[in-house]
């Protein structure tokens, strides 16, 4: 008895057991099914606008006139006469007197060198009648051939002479005389007066500067890598200076005249002129452009006539990535014409429309399935605007009721 007692309990415990697993098993919810996740990966795309672009050399410099002159007196004397525009600043007109030295010597000198070119004059025709009566008288004496002094023209060459030589003393004496009065070589402005009134000048004394008014240059240094993108390495380019007059932004044009044609030794730099008309504006056109002023440049160079602008960090190996029309990833070759700063310069290989992958991914692979973020906010920005109007109409007829 006791022994079956030890068999029939251990199995009833067992079956019991499985009992209970089996109503525990039916009991137990089955597993939720999750809702399939898209994978696909999201990315932002910019569009690319192609145009017509002129690129630009960058520089800098200081304005200068192309014409400056040292004004030195020619002859000595005493000054007797100063215009009131010849101080620092003042603006005078080509052949304006500024300053006169006393004239009265050089005009005693004229006097006398005219004096003496008469008497030379009069001893020349003297010496004419006299040859003409020696050979006269030469030939009712005898019929053979007179000599040269017979003729007296060794008389008349020496008299000659002393004409020409009196002719060069009152041209000199002239001159000297014109020289008392000290003239703007060309409209200028007065950049230094170093004489007064009373003062007294020798020959050499400088007694003045001035700077030509017409035309100012500007000596613009260009990196011998960026002379590629001007025409004809930027000569007749044309140039949009910047600056400050009367604490304001300003822009002035200019032209590039001329290259140096000589690399700095020190800044190893190529220098290009470049000119501007009237810099003072004495005509009114435009803001003046003082000399001494620093100014930025813009030299206008070569035209790209299909060019997009793409940021730098976003081209890899000359490839950039765009999205095509079937949102697939897809690498494009470029043909860069120039790297200016942080972004490039694409003289070829995207077209107008084409969108540019801007946002990073992980593990681009050309030919990928990708999706555009902003389509998919759009699709939330719907469902969202879609659920609340529901809820709006839920209200509405909950308060009707």
């Amino acid at each position: 008895m006791t022994r079956k007692k030890q068999i029939i309990i251990p199995i009833g415990i067992l079956l019991a057991g499985v009992g209970l697993m089996a109503g525990l098993s039916n009991m137990k919810k089955p597993p939720e099914e999750k809702p399939e996740v898209d994978t696909t990966p999201i990315v932002a795309v910019e569009d690319i606008s192609v145009t017509p672009l002129t690129l630009e050399v960058a520089s800098y410099g200081i304005v200068q006139p192309k014409y400056e002159t040292e004004l030195v007196a020619q002859v000595s004397g005493q000054i007797v006469e100063l215009s009131e525009a010849f101080l620092r600043g003042g603006q005078v007109k080509k052949g304006q007197l500024l300053a006169r030295i006393d004239p009265s010597d050089y005009e005693a000198a004229l006097i006398d060198a005219q004096a003496t070119m008469a008497s030379a004059r009069s001893a020349l025709e003297t010496e004419r009648a006299q040859g003409k009566v020696a050979e006269q008288e030469w030939k009712r004496i005898t019929d053979s051939s007179p000599t040269e002094l017979s003729l007296r023209k060794p008389q008349l060459a020496q008299e000659l002479a002393r004409v020409k030589a009196a002719q060069a003393a009152v041209l000199r004496a002239k001159r000297n005389l014109e020289r008392t009065e000290i003239r703007a070589p060309y409209d200028a402005m007065i950049d230094s007066r170093n004489i007064g009134l009373g003062s007294f000048v020798g020959v050499g004394t400088q007694v003045g500067k001035v700077l030509g008014t017409d035309t100012a240059e500007v000596r613009l240094p260009v990196a011998d890598n960026q002379l590629q993108f001007l025409t004809d390495q930027g000569v007749h380019a044309q140039v949009i200076l910047n600056g400050v007059f009367a604490g304001k932004e300003r822009q002035w044009p200019a032209t590039i005249a001329r290259s140096e044609g000589v690399v700095d030794n020190k800044s190893r730099m190529s220098y290009l002129v470049a000119e501007i008309n009237d810099p003072y504006a004495l005509t009114g056109n435009s803001e003046p452009l003082r000399f001494g002023a620093y100014v930025n440049a813009s030299i206008q160079g070569i035209e790209i006539a299909h060019a997009a602008v793409v940021p730098r960090y976003l081209v890899n190996d000359g490839r950039v990535a765009i999205l095509d029309n079937e949102s697939l990833l897809r690498y494009v070759d470029l043909e860069i014409a120039r790297q200016d700063g942080a972004n490039v310069v694409v003289s070829n290989g995207l077209k107008q429309g084409d969108r540019l992958i801007v946002s990073a991914l992980d593990f681009p692979v050309d030919g990928m399935k990708l999706a555009l973020g902003d389509e998919e906010d759009a699709a939330e920005n719907d469902n969202d605007q879609q659920a609340v109007e529901s809820d709006a109409d839920t209200q509405i007829a909950s308060v009707e009721d």
